[in-house]
């Protein structure tokens, strides 16, 4: 590279991470940054169980979020090169970088030990996957039973999306809720009932097998089912993996304190496909949005020939909505354990619809003012990996 020569830096994916990412990075003169992701808009994925229910389009034109230094480039990536720093694309394209932001965010499945989920089950972790959901639900009749698999906060989201609408809706889990404090899962257990939602939870619930019109249970029971939505399970793009990166077992790219690949220090990761010694954060755009700067923040650093500086983020809570009426807000410790406090009713649910606007407006402002994005800070990180050394930490 010449000295009169822009610093190359691509981030691949163009989610939360990605785009704080670039918007970030393009603040600096001499940085050329190019954000290569498959699709031409931005995804909202916290409002993907609305786009199932049909009543949000859960995506944003890039050309109002990116500032005016990122160039988008439509394609996939399909290998990274890291020897020679070079990304090749789907259409056959090759691309030279100084660095790489790796942000390939997560994906959702099904389980292939589970009979027939793979062929009869809805996922709703992506935008092709909750089109796909939204198609199916507009070919049966509203009275047709709904089963929505898993009550994490997507399982709660879209059983009672679908229930506002007036559908007949069954959810099947464990716990209604399990990463919430026992009152705000009260509140959303009580939300769910006044929206018409039946609820089979227990420890011992397990859904062993999924047919075309109903599921079955681990006691034998077999509940009917036109249309079975399974929010359980997660995972994250092979590209990693497949460009002889070292990863976790979920497939993350594995990196240090910093958010720098372990093998090689021209490849920084953010979002839900890092793994930071081994030991990512809880995957959510609560998470994502911070490590996209943070990771930005290690390119320029090293751009500068400084060093760059550990992560260091805090979780403020968690929120869920619950229909349109009803959310619930967890207040969190900074480690993300549940504080006793949360917001429930009429006004959690106008809290977290607060959360999802200013998720897009925090994008823009970076775009505009690069430094701009704040975030929590705390000092639990070095006793999460102490945890996590001693074989005690709980994800």
């Amino acid at each position: 590279m010449s000295a009169t020569q822009d610093t190359r830096v691509i981030v691949i994916g163009g989610g939360y991470a990605g785009v704080l990412a670039a918007n970030r990075l393009q603040g600096t003169p001499g940085v050329a940054v190019t954000l290569v992701n498959p699709r031409p808009e931005f995804v909202e994925r916290i409002r993907l169980h609305q786009l199932a229910a049909g009543n949000h389009g859960a995506t944003a034109a890039y050309d109002t979020l990116l500032g005016g230094g990122v160039r988008l480039l439509v394609d996939g990536a399909e290998r990274i090169d890291a020897d020679i720093r070079q990304v090749q694309l789907a259409s056959g394209e090759v691309l030279d970088y100084d660095y790489l932001v790796y942000a390939v965010g997560s994906t959702g499945g099904v389980p292939a030990s589970v009979p027939g989920a793979a062929e009869f089950a809805y996922p709703l972790s992506e935008l092709e996957q909750a089109q796909r959901l939204r198609a199916r639900l507009q070919d049966v009749p509203m009275s047709a039973p709904v089963v929505v698999v898993g009550g994490g906060l997507t399982g709660i989201e879209a059983a009672s999306e679908f229930a506002e609408a007036g559908r007949n809706v069954t959810l099947v889990t464990d716990v209604v809720g399990a990463s919430v404090g026992a009152g705000a899962r009260r509140s959303i257990v009580k939300a769910l009932t006044k929206l018409g939602v039946s609820i089979i939870d227990g420890p011992e619930v397990l859904v062993t097998g999924v047919e075309p019109d109903a599921i079955t249970l681990a006691d034998g029971n077999r509940l009917p089912s036109a249309v079975t939505v399974w929010t359980t399970g997660f995972g994250v793009p092979g590209l990693a993996a497949a460009s002889g990166l070292r990863t976790d077992v979920l497939g993350r790219l594995l990196t240090d304190e910093t958010l720098t690949s372990v093998d090689n220090e021209h490849i920084v990761a953010a979002g839900d496909a890092a793994s930071p010694s081994g030991v990512p954060l809880r995957m959510s755009c609560q998470s994502a949005g911070p490590l996209g700067v943070q990771a930005a923040n290690t390119v320029l650093a090293r751009i500068a020939g400084a060093e760059p500086k550990v992560i260091n983020q805090a979780f403020a809570g968690q929120c869920v909505s619950v229909g349109r009426s009803y959310g619930t807000v967890q207040l969190c410790h900074s480690d993300d354990s549940p504080r006793r406090v949360f917001i429930g009713g009429r006004t959690g649910a106008f809290f977290k619809e607060q959360v999802c606007r200013a998720t897009l407006t925090f994008l823009r402002k970076e775009g505009v003012k690069p430094g701009s994005y704040f975030w929590f800070k705390g000092d639990n990180r070095a006793r999460q990996l102490a945890e996590a050394q001693q074989g005690t930490l709980v994800r």
